[in-house]
């Protein structure tokens, strides 16, 4: 896939997609963005369309000529019902149209299919996850594995970089390091914990996209080596040229009580076991793989401080 006419199609656009969409444009790639609102980026070789890829109507249309497709797309809700309402049928259905077109897909993964584990997290380990959102990640890997359309699932800890909103090293992070104000963040801060950088996670799926070698597999994306919230935050910190902020944690037994009352606290609670004890990517195989590193946590830090200030 070394030829600029090829036609590369991206479903959504938020961080992940968006990233994906402008590395590919900026390669001088023909890329067709596929949203129900026609939003994303803006760029020459970008062409936003506005598709509700969960209607297969019209799809293998859109899909035609397609060497890829980038299945960027989440759900609408972070909530469990939500999920198991939306995303197995959506996935079946650009499957199933990719398939027709020929197009291998690639996904962007999270770790939830892993469920609790005491260990650094490798490729090898058992995805066999069976509660809540866990487990439905967990059926939606098995789902792509049974799919005759080639797949590739790259899997990322949590976000951070430019465009990355709401996530736990963004919103809820930098405009506070960068406003000099108290960070509050889940768990503890000072339990080792894997972020991946959006923009090593979509040069990943791009490179995964263009070698067959690589289809019909799981990886990890190239994430470096993990940190505790507090390194994050004065990472975040140094990068601004600021004071590291004053920081305080929330338990995550605080979030499970809050459960009992609020759908939204429970749905962070399930997950919070992340932010309490050590949570561990190693993506030392996949980077062999790939043929890819991440960026050092310094530089990331530095563009991610860069294109927030470029927005606030």
């Amino acid at each position: 896939m070394s030829h600029t006419s090829e036609l590369h199609v991206v479903v959504g656009a938020g961080p992940v997609g968006a990233t994906v969409a402008l590395q590919l444009a900026e390669q001088g790639h023909q890329v067709r963005l596929l949203t129900r609102s026609g939003s994303g980026p803006e760029h020459p070789m970008i062409d936003r369309r506005s598709v509700d890829v969960s209607r297969a109507e019209g799809l293998d249309e859109q899909l035609a000529g397609a060497v890829a497709v980038y299945h960027c797309a989440h759900g609408s809700a972070y909530d469990a019902k939500v999920w198991r309402a939306e995303l197995p049928a959506t996935e079946a259905v650009v499957l199933d149209a990719a398939g027709r077109a020929g197009a291998v897909v690639v996904f962007p993964e999270s770790l939830y299919s892993y469920g609790e584990v005491e260990a650094p997290m490798t490729e090898d380990l058992p995805r066999d996850a069976t509660r809540g959102k866990l487990g439905i990640r967990a059926e939606l890997l098995r789902a792509r594995d049974a799919s005759p359309t080639p797949t590739v699932s790259v899997a990322a800890s949590d976000f951070f970089g430019p465009s990355v909103l709401m996530a736990h090293a963004g919103d809820r992070v930098v405009p506070k390091v960068l406003d000099g104000k108290t960070v509050n963040v889940v768990g503890s801060l000072d339990q080792p914990h894997s972020f991946t950088y959006v923009p090593d996670l979509a040069r990943a799926m791009i490179t995964a996209a263009r070698t067959p070698e690589l289809w019909n597999s799981f990886l990890h994306a190239p994430t470096a080596p993990a940190v505790t919230q507090r390194e994050m935050v004065r990472a975040l910190a140094a990068a601004a040229g600021v004071p590291a902020p004053r920081m305080w944690a929330l338990p995550a037994w605080v979030l499970k009580v809050s459960g009992l009352v609020s759908g939204e606290a429970r749905e962070l609670a399930e997950t919070s076991y992340q932010f309490s004890a050590p949570f561990v990517l190693d993506s030392s195989r996949s980077e062999a793989l790939l043929g890819q590193a991440p960026t050092p946590l310094d530089v990331a830090a530095k563009e991610t401080v860069t294109w927030w200030r470029s927005v606030v």
